[in-house]
């Protein structure tokens, strides 16, 4: 099994949007995903409440049958369709992919 794990930091106005209501776009956009790519076990979306600088503000966590199937998430086009909005109201962003 592959997990994969993606944490933002949001820029405060982007899209027309505050930081917090594009939180809760991507959270919706990015839960859109599930059961849609073969291999994607479990997705979830987290908006973080503790609002410190040195707290992310959006993380998602998945979990995949194996690294295929991650590549096959990673290019479909749903993930795809959502890939410019995540980057557009970004400052930063971390990613951890491990197998157990």
């Amino acid at each position: 099994m592959i997990k994969h794990i993606v944490m933002w930091k949001l820029l405060e106005q982007a899209e027309g949007n505050s930081k917090i209501e594009n939180a809760r776009l991507a959270k919706v956009r990015l839960e859109a995903l599930n059961g849609k790519v073969p291999g994607l076990l479990k997705l979830e979306v987290g908006v973080d409440f503790s609002c410190s600088d040195s707290s992310f503000d959006l993380i998602l966590y998945s979990e995949f049958e194996d690294r295929a199937a991650l590549e096959r998430y990673q290019q479909h086009p749903e993930h795809q369709a959502v890939f410019p909005f995540m980057k557009a109201i970004r400052s930063e962003r971390a990613v951890v992919d491990y197998e157990v």
